[in-house]
């Protein structure tokens, strides 16, 4: 065991969260994702939920001020299909979950199901939940952490 690290973080997932670097993404997914299809490389948290997941991983996981600052989101969830504007309650554990870790000011987008999928091709990561809710997607991508181990902070 570690000292200040959510046990949750196996060495496979804390070796690749390492390993990214600024702007890449991370996909944190649901049971239902085909995540071995979408990408190679596939971390599993049997066991876990979205929530779970998330406040571990956003322990560790700087979230992106960049992209935000081009107008972009650095976390985001799958749309309900037919229903975009629809939060289910994976969405609203993983927004409450990003706001805790990460602070209030970051705002969780949302990207049509499809799309999703094309965006979690060209992801880094997938870590896959055994979370059977359905739509329990998230897309995060990773910021810069300082020299002085800080993060840069968004300021609204």
């Amino acid at each position: 065991m570690l000292i200040n690290i959510n046990p949750i973080l196996s060495p496979d997932l804390l070796f690749q969260l390492r390993s990214m670097g600024h702007g890449d993404k991370l996909v944190l997914a649901d049971a239902n994702f085909p995540a071995h299809s979408m990408n190679k490389n596939v971390v599993r948290l049997d066991g876990v939920n979205i929530e779970d997941a998330a406040r571990a991983i956003l322990s560790v996981f700087p979230l992106d001020s960049f992209v935000v600052s081009q107008g972009g989101r650095a976390a985001n969830r799958m749309e309900v299909d037919n229903n975009p504007d629809e939060l289910t309650d994976t969405h609203k554990e993983f927004i409450k979950s990003v706001k805790d870790i990460s602070g209030n000011n970051w705002e969780v987008g949302s990207i049509e199901r499809q799309l999703f999928y094309e965006e979690a091709k060209k992801s880094y990561l997938i870590v896959t939940t055994t979370d059977a809710r359905p739509f329990g997607c998230f897309i995060m991508t990773k910021g810069v952490v300082k020299p002085d181990g800080s993060v840069w902070v968004l300021e609204k």
